[in-house]
């Protein structure tokens, strides 16, 4: 079974957002990147189903400039086969993304896509559920495990009601959260065999697809800054800030 994990570059999440002088957009400047961690969890899976014996060849891709081959080696080094990069320097809304994706999956012909429900810097949490419409392919989404049996993937997923598991025909395509696996490190030896492992760039111009954006950010503004708390002496001056200054009781 061959399973696709497409990935994505973004600011670590350890790193403190800064957001440029002019608001025009976050300030990439010096800044650490890495891999989207709802992505990581998704190469993590894809790695475990080969080494259980169940997935033959993971193959993780990218879309983006070519600062995204540094996330692709770090799939690598994670226990990916091989890499595809799709390159552009363009910024790409969800249905774009997905319809390169889609591109992807018709030439690779995957049993399985895994790829996260969301990433961390537009929190879309579109692109899976497009790539399933867009295929045809059915879809589990939020997955806190993933089981093939046999022709079938049993999805368990997060539901405001508690679990839910769901059965799909393969081809399938999964979004993972962050219950579904704690990923692994990358070693070293590992890292030094991912530089060897084959990685195929294409030109995202060359599939044909319009990839005029449908959407225009106009503005990036920081949260407000918090005030500092203060300390109260009493009940009754406690509820005389919130009646008067705060203003939440009447």
């Amino acid at each position: 079974m061959k399973v696709l994990v497409p990935i994505k570059r973004v600011i670590d999440y350890n790193v403190k957002v800064r957001v440029k002088a002019d608001n025009s957009n976050v300030d990439l400047a010096n800044v650490k990147m890495a891999i989207n961690p709802f992505c990581e969890i998704a190469v993590e899976e894809a790695v475990r189903l080969k080494e259980a014996g169940t997935a033959t060849e993971v193959i993780a891709v990218s879309i983006g400039a070519k600062a995204c081959q540094e996330q692709l080696r770090t799939a690598l080094a994670l226990g990916a086969d091989r890499a595809i990069h799709i390159e552009t320097e363009l910024t790409l809304d969800a249905l774009n993304i997905a319809k390169l994706l889609q591109k992807v999956v018709e030439e690779e012909q995957p049993q399985l896509v895994i790829l996260g429900k969301q990433s961390i810097d537009s929190d879309n949490n579109q692109t899976g559920q497009m790539l399933a419409a867009l295929t045809n392919m059915a879809q589990g989404t939020f997955a806190s495990e993933v089981k093939v049996d046999g022709d079938k993937v049993n999805v368990t997923r997060e539901v405001d009601g508690g679990l839910q598991t769901v059965a799909l025909n393969l081809p399938a395509i999964v979004t993972t959260d962050l219950r579904l696996n704690e990923p692994r490190y990358a070693s070293l030896p590992n890292i030094m065999k991912a530089k060897r492992k084959p990685m195929d760039v294409k030109a995202a111009d060359g599939f044909g697809i319009d990839l005029s954006p449908r959407t225009q950010l106009l503005k990036v503004t920081p949260p407000a800054d918090r005030q500092a708390g203060i300390i109260v002496e009493s009940i009754d001056e406690l509820v005389e800030k919130l009646k008067n200054e705060a203003k939440v009781i009447s």
